[in-house]
Order: structure tokens, then C-alpha cells, then sequence
């Protein structure tokens, strides 16, 4: 039953997104009945997948060399957050898109995306993930090209020259890894590095940093973050939700996977992945703070909440076999930022069709006598912001314990802990930032006087959810 499970949340979204067009040509409601459903059920199997974690499946031939799926702890975990987030922005959809053109393409390349990702999650070797990566990436595409703005191409361009680009780097890594360890099977990857030569460590740096290059592309860690801000304005509502809460954690999930099971204990490695999240942390933040477009600063926000995400994952391997605080917190901070996201982007198509603007001198005070709306992006923004009682704050504080603990660890040792105390101090000042900015938004679209000229509220958009007026 498990193996079944696996196959049909590949290929369920994928073979049935064939229904969309001739359902829209009988009838609108019919084709806004099938993108509700389908998410819903892949929910249904996700969760039943829970019940044979050990489920496995080999698809012996397929692109020569085979693909491989099986259920495991954190792939099966962020299996079941896709099911979830598709099966949220599933529903409000039909209201955002009530009076757009062309969304028959965009429900057809969404629910594609749906099923490669899953794949992406269920892999059990670097192949499968890698195919379903790259598909991932191109259905994803017409995400950001869906309005068909001068922007949205341009950002579209971008998109596309960044997954390219990070995805003929992933595939030399993987190439590589292949002819030096024999495998690429999560499961006997470890054991292979172990029984590598002394003189070919240096070739597992440059396929591990070939593979960093292409998970890294997707996740938004500097340099390869500039797809993030342009991306995100552009791209509808519920598509820049699933971009900045699951699709960036595909290429977090590739990451992981090469400290795991590559680097566990190496510290140049961790060193250099510890580095880019600090980088990637503070100069989201940073970016976040002086962007005055909406959806822009909550995408800017997403790359500084991945570099806090890559901190944890470094601090695993620093920490070896005490790592729990950065374990937990790393995978507890990627639940939260998907699941808040959705909440904030889903926020921000409410504050879109009402005003028709991002830019906050344009939707300056528009939320003032909305109570519901304003009372759920504020437990987003708290949440993200880390404030105490909100979910934000258990997992910022875990992932800064992992950092402390370390610098306990060091000075126990003798050795020096200076740049892992600057570490420190860039992770409170980022988790300062990050408050700083969603005050901002929150004080500009709940709290400031209505601008001038504003356009009324569209009352049809998400009337049957609590963020109505």
C-alpha cells in the first residue's frame, strides 16, 4: 500500500491536470471543482503515507538509470505541508482569478508542480531528485510569467536563467559524485564517503559545492538569491505564497541532504554553508527594510528567513552528535516560515485586489477597519518576527541556543569562539530587523491614515474566507 501511495502523489496532480482545459470549456465551476479536490486528496495520501514510513519504490529503466521514491521522516513531513499549502491556496484561487485571463494555464502548470514536487521530497537518490527538480522548475516558471507584464517577463527571464544555470551545476555535482562514490542513493552515500580515498576528498568538495549551487539557486542563499525580489511582485498571490513557502524549502531539502549524508562532520564544508546563511540572513533583512512594495519585502524576508534555515543546518554538523537544538529548530523553522508565508502572501492578494497596488504610499491605511484581516497578519508577522507566544519564537530560539551551545562548546575546549560570537550577534540583529520590517508593513497597511485617491475594496475577493471585509 505505501509503494502505491508514493507513485499516486507523483502522478495524481500530474495525469488530472489534463482536465482543466476541457473542464473550463463546460464549465468554470466544474474546472475550480477539480483544483480544490485534487490538492485535498493528495493531502489525504500524504497523511496516509505517515502510516508505512518505510515505504519504498523503484521504477527500474526510467532515463536509464532508474527513479527511486521512498517515505521518510522529513520528506514525507514536507510531502504533507505541499498537500497542505496547495490544498489552502487551492481555495481561494477561483476568487483571485474570477476576473483573469489565461488561468487555465496557470491551474494546469500549478498542479504539474504539485507532482514534481512531491517527487522531489519522496526521492530516495539524487537522480529522482534531480529530475523532479528540474521539472519543478520549468512548470514553475509560468508562475511568474502569468500576468504577462513587461515585469513578469523580466522576472521570468531571471527565474529561468537561475534554474538553468543551478541546474547544469547540479548536474556536473551529480556526475561527479556518481563516478567517485559508485552511488547516489541516500542510503549508502555516507558509507561511501567514508571509504573515499584521502586524495579524492578534494573532487567531493567540487561535486558538493557543484550540488550547493544548484539546491542553493532554488532556496534564495546568496549570490543566486536575485530571483526572490523580482519573482515574488510579480507573480499572483497564491503562486509567490508556494514559491516563497515550499519551493524555496526543495532547494533547503537538497542542502540538507549533502550536509547529511556528504559532510556531516567536515568543518570547511559547514564553514562555508554556515557563512552564505549568514550573508543570506542579514542581507535579506536588510533588503526587506528598505523595499516599499509589499509582496517585494515579504520575498526579501523569505531570503533572510532561508539564510536562518542554513545557519541551523550548519550548526547540525558543527554540533555533531548534540545537535538536537539545531535539528529541531532548523526543521521547526522551515514549518513555520511555509505556513506563515501562505498566511502573509495570501494577506497581501487581499490587499492587491482591493487597491490594486504594492507600494506602500498606495495602500497606506487600506486595512485600517478590516479587524479579521488585520488580526491574522499580525499573528503572521509576529510569528515571523519571532515575538514571544508566537510559533516564530520557538524556532529562532533553538536555532540561537544551537549557536550558543557551540560557543560554550569551543570555550570548554580552549579554542577561540570571536566568529561564531559575531554569529551570534548578526543572528539577533537580523531577528531585530526582521521585527523592524513587518512593523512597517503592518503600521503602513493597518495603523497609518488612508492614502489619498484609494480604490474600494473589491468585496467578491475571498468571500467565503475569514479575511473578508
Amino acid at each position: 500500500m505505501g509503494n502505491i501511495l508514493l507513485l499516486f502523489l507523483v502522478l495524481f496532480p500530474m495525469l488530472l491536470s489534463a482536465w482543466v482545459f476541457p473542464l473550463r470549456r463546460r464549465d468554470r465551476r466544474y474546472r475550480n471543482w477539480l483544483i480544490q479536490i485534487i490538492p485535498a486528496v493528495e493531502l489525504a495520501a500524504a497523511l496516509l503515507l505517515l502510516l508505512w514510513p518505510g515505504a519504498a519504490l523503484e521504477l527500474p529503466g526510467v532515463f536509464g538509470f532508474g527513479l527511486r521514491l521512498q517515505a521518510g521522516s522529513l520528506g514525507s513531513l514536507l510531502a504533507l505541508v505541499s498537500a497542505f499549502l496547495w490544498a489552502a491556496t487551492g481555495l481561494n484561487c477561483p476568487s483571485y482569478f474570477a476576473a483573469a485571463e489565461g488561468c487555465n494555464r496557470f491551474y494546469f502548470f500549478w498542479l504539474l508542480t504539485l507532482g514534481a514536487l512531491m517527487g522531489v521530497f519522496l526521492a530516495a537518490d539524487l537522480f529522482t531528485l534531480f529530475v523532479f527538480f528540474e521539472m519543478m522548475s520549468f512548470t514553475s516558471y509560468v508562475w511568474v510569467v502569468q500576468n504577462e507584464t513587461e515585469e513578469a517577463r523580466q522576472a521570468g527571464q531571471t527565474y529561468l536563467a537561475v534554474a538553468v544555470i543551478g541546474g547544469m551545476a547540479l548536474l556536473a555535482g551529480l556526475l561527479l559524485l556518481q563516478q567517485l562514490l559508485g552511488t547516489l542513493e541516500f542510503s549508502a552515500m555516507a558509507e561511501a564517503v567514508s571509504a573515499l580515498p584521502a586524495e579524492k576528498r578534494g573532487s567531493l568538495y567540487v561535486a558538493g559545492g557543484c550540488a550547493l549551487v544548484g539546491f542553493g539557486a532554488k532556496a534564495g542563499m546568496f549570490p543566486l538569491h536575485i530571483w526572490l525580489p523580482k519573482a515574488h511582485p510579480v507573480a499572483p498571490a497564491p503562486a509567490s505564497a508556494l514559491l516563497s513557502g515550499i519551493l524555496t524549502k526543495s532547494g533547503v531539502f537538497g542542502v540538507l541532504i549533502l550536509c547529511r549524508y556528504l559532510f556531516w562532520t567536515e568543518l570547511p564544508w559547514n564553514t562555508v554553508v554556515l557563512a552564505l546563511g549568514v550573508v543570506t540572513m542579514v542581507l535579506g533583512a536588510v533588503l526587506a527594510l528598505f523595499s516599499v512594495d509589499l509582496k517585494r519585502t515579504l520575498a526579501c524576508s523569505s531570503m533572510s528567513q532561508i539564510g536562518f534555515i542554513l545557519v541551523g543546518t550548519a550548526m547540525q554538523g558543527f554540533l555533531n552528535g548534540e545537535n538536537a537544538l539545531a535539528a529541531w529548530g532548523t526543521v521547526l523553522h522551515m514549518l513555520n516560515h511555509s505556513l506563515i508565508k501562505l498566511v502573509l502572501f495570501v494577506a497581501a492578494g487581499v490587499v492587491y485586489l482591493g487597491t490594486h497596488s504594492l507600494n506602500l504610499n498606495d495602500i497606506r491605511g487600506w486595512g485600517r477597519n478590516k479587524p479579521v484581516l488585520k488580526v491574522l497578519f499580525f499573528v503572521g508577522a509576529a510569528s515571523i518576527a519571532g515575538v514571544p507566544g508566537f510559533s516564530g519564537y520557538v524556532s529562532k530560539t533553538l536555532l540561537h541556543e544551537s549557536i550558543v551551545e557551540y560557543i560554550h562548546v569551543l570555550e570548554h575546549a580552549g579554542a577561540a569562539a570571536g566568529w561564531f560570537t559575531t554569529v551570534e550577534w548578526l543572528f539577533l540583529l537580523s531577528g531585530g530587523l526582521t521585527a523592524a520590517y513587518m512593523t512597517k508593513l503592518f503600521v503602513a497597511i493597518f495603523v497609518s491614515s488612508r492614502a489619498v485617491g484609494q480604490r474600494p475594496a473589491l468585496k467578491d475577493y475571498m468571500s467565503r474566507a475569514p479575511m473578508r471585509r
